[in-house]
């Protein structure tokens, strides 16, 4: 019972959080669309977002161990939220300035709460080292639910009631304002070794140089996530001229996503062993 409060606590700061980040995929393009920017500058904004996401997520482990995983929890909660607000303007400059915000608040989404949730599951509470797999797997099972629901939810507020494709990103707001509210209210601090970031990096660069395979894996990985981005950027612009419902769609690619999981977790289990040797 104390593990399963626990994890609640978690899963009421952290999923809302996913939701907020998935309600915003759908209409991202359209809105840019929407105030008359070219391709072109489009993809720019696009491509401030995806910079900002590679530079922060070098320093952000470092920053979220030296501020304290809590505090930037509750901090990716206020830039995202900004994030989200730099979206009423139509300025060029502006919306720039909240893609790079949204790779900052990205990158710290992907550390400061699993790095807080596995400290307080193992110093604080002393709770057996492989149970934080369950909670991770049932993480990942309801991000799967959420990012399908969120399709249809900012569909709901953009089309349905007419609100224009900047709705889905204010209805964002709240969650990350209750998640920030939550990890305030319920979250003890904790903190990760003070490490000079040169050394981090070194030692980063060191194990990437001296194992091949290790080389080859994150070739692999950046090209897979290029092919993703290049996906993520066209879709809209290929759909959206023949009328296609775009958070239906993106429902739709999420629960392809979610597919895709049972699928691989189905082919390594005990029964099919389809595992590489």
């Amino acid at each position: 019972p104390a593990f399963r409060r626990f994890q609640r606590g978690y899963y009421r700061v952290y999923l809302p959080a996913l939701a907020a980040d998935w309600l915003q995929g759908p209409y991202l393009y359209k809105l840019y669309q929407h105030y008359r920017f070219l391709e072109g500058q489009i993809a720019i904004l696009y491509v401030c977002g995806f910079a900002s996401s590679v530079l922060f997520g070098l320093v952000s482990s470092s920053l979220v161990d030296r501020l304290g995983r809590k505090k930037s929890c509750v901090l990716f909660s206020l830039t995202y939220s900004i994030c989200c607000l730099a979206k009423l303007s139509q300025d060029y400059l502006v919306l720039a300035a909240g893609r790079v915000l949204g790779g900052l608040s990205t990158a710290l989404l992907f550390s400061a709460f699993e790095a807080w949730y596995v400290h307080e599951h193992v110093e604080q509470y002393d709770f057996p080292t492989e149970w934080i797999a369950v909670t991770f797997s049932r993480a990942a099972f309801w991000n799967n639910v959420i990012a399908v629901g969120a399709g249809g939810t900012a569909d709901f507020f953009a089309e349905w009631l007419g609100l224009g494709p900047v709705a889905p990103f204010m209805v964002s707001i709240p969650l990350l304002v209750l998640s920030g509210v939550f990890a305030v209210k319920n979250w003890d601090e904790n903190y990760g070794k003070k490490r000079a970031f040169s050394k981090t990096c070194g030692d980063g660069l060191k194990c990437l140089l001296s194992d091949r395979r290790v080389l080859l894996l994150g070739t692999i990985q950046a090209l897979f996530e290029s092919v993703i981005y290049i996906f993520i950027f066209l879709w809209t612009p290929v759909l959206d001229p023949h009328g296609a419902p775009l958070g239906i769609v993106f429902s739709g690619f999420m629960a392809a996503s979610m597919l895709g999981s049972s699928l691989y977790r189905l082919a390594v289990s005990k029964r099919y062993h389809l595992q590489p040797v």
